[in-house]
This record gives C-alpha cells, structure tokens and sequence, in this order.
C-alpha cells in the first residue's frame, strides 16, 4: 500500500451526475487540506498529450467509451503517490467499477463514504443550466452560481460552454447508468467502510451549507 501520513483522511465522494460532487469536492479539500482527485479531469488532460497514453485515452472518450480499468489503476496510483496524497484525498469519480475497488483496496485504506442524494428533477434542472470554463474547467449554473460577467469565467477570464451531454434526455440516461454501475460499488463497501449521506431537497441550496452538513458527518464519525 502506499505509505500515508498518520491520521490521513481517504474519502470517496458518490453522487449520480449534476449532484454536486465537483462542487462540494473542490470546497472539501480546502476544509480538510487534501486534494479533490477527478478522474475525468485528469483523463481530459492525458488525452490532451501527445504520447501513447495520450492518444489511446482520446481515443476512447471520443467514442464516447470507458477507459479501460487497467489503464485507470495504473493512472490512480502514480496520482495517490504525489506529496499532497500524504495526509489524505477525496476521490471523485473513482471507483466506477468492482476490478477499481477493489484494486483501490490493494493501494490505500478508504476511511469514509460520502453519497449525494439528489432527486432526479432537481439533476435535469441543473445540469440543463450548468456551463464549464473551456480553460480551467470551473463550474458555474446560471441560476445559483452565476459568474460576473455573463459567459466568462470569474477565476482565469475563459469562455464559458454548455455540454452537449447536459441534456434532459441524454441526463436521465445517464442516470440510468450511474445507477448500475454505483448500486455494487455501494453493497462492495457497506459494512466494511462508515458512510455519511447528504440528501438535497432544494434546487438552490448554496454550496457552503451542504459542505458544512457534509464536514458535519464526517465529525460525527470523528473524522476531520
């Protein structure tokens, strides 16, 4: 296993696609002084070089296809073994299937789950309202997190866009899917790993108050 501070904070973040997880991820690591690792994030970035690696990842999220779990693991572990891993990580977007969990557990020991639940209506009206800096990738819904200035993004001054995914018909596939793939990974970890649960019932809820039920959880199960 990699070798950890004392008292490092492993935690997995769970929620199906618009529940915050990104938002909520990037507020936690500066509560807690351990990076948010998104999976994605990082595979946009590998597919954007010109190697081997590079190519083969592009390759696959073009088609729309899921890298394949070999390639993720050996990505996640050169990740977890970086200096600002030592006291801990909030992994988003990671495990996605059982051969990553449980490789996970081969690496690292994870001390909390958080899940997100968000209804499904709720999912739709944000995702259809979410845009993402095309140059850093900051988050922004136009109706509870505006930037400034309309298109542009308050933290690097990029053009804001909407994905093409962020659809309702596409969001409730996508729905669909998260919901297989999550339902083994939840039943994998219960029992052996303490979980907390953030349940949203607004639309408009701010950031900072689901993070603080959220730290507010984790206290509860003396983890801080």
């Amino acid at each position: 296993m990699i070798q950890q501070e004392m008292c490092a904070t492993n935690l997995i973040i769970f929620g199906p696609p618009g529940s915050g997880k990104g938002t909520y991820a990037s507020r936690l690591q500066l509560k807690l002084g351990i990076p948010a690792i998104a999976m994605g994030d990082i595979f946009r970035e590998i597919s954007k070089e010109e190697t081997g690696l590079g190519q083969r990842v592009k390759e696959y999220m073009e088609k729309g296809d899921l890298v394949p779990d070999d390639i993720v693991i050996e990505v996640l572990k050169e990740r977890l073994a970086k200096d600002d891993c030592r006291s801990g990580f909030i992994l988003d977007g990671y495990p996605r299937t059982m051969e990553q969990a449980r490789a996970l557990g081969e690496i690292v020991e994870i001390d909390a789950i958080i899940r997100l639940l968000v209804p499904e209506w709720i999912i739709v009206e944000r995702l259809s309202t979410r845009r993402i800096c095309k140059k850093c990738g900051e988050v922004y819904n136009l109706r509870y997190l505006k930037p400034k200035k309309q298109g542009i993004c308050n933290k690097c001054g990029g053009n804001l866009y909407q994905r093409t995914d962020d659809t309702a018909k596409v969001i409730k596939e996508r729905l669909k899917v998260y919901e297989k793939q999550t339902q083994p990974l939840l039943k994998y970890y219960e029992g052996t790993v303490p979980s907390i649960e953030f349940k949203c019932e607004k639309i408009d809820i701010p950031p900072e108050a689901a993070v603080k039920e959220i730290l507010n959880g984790l206290e509860a199960l003396s983890i801080q």
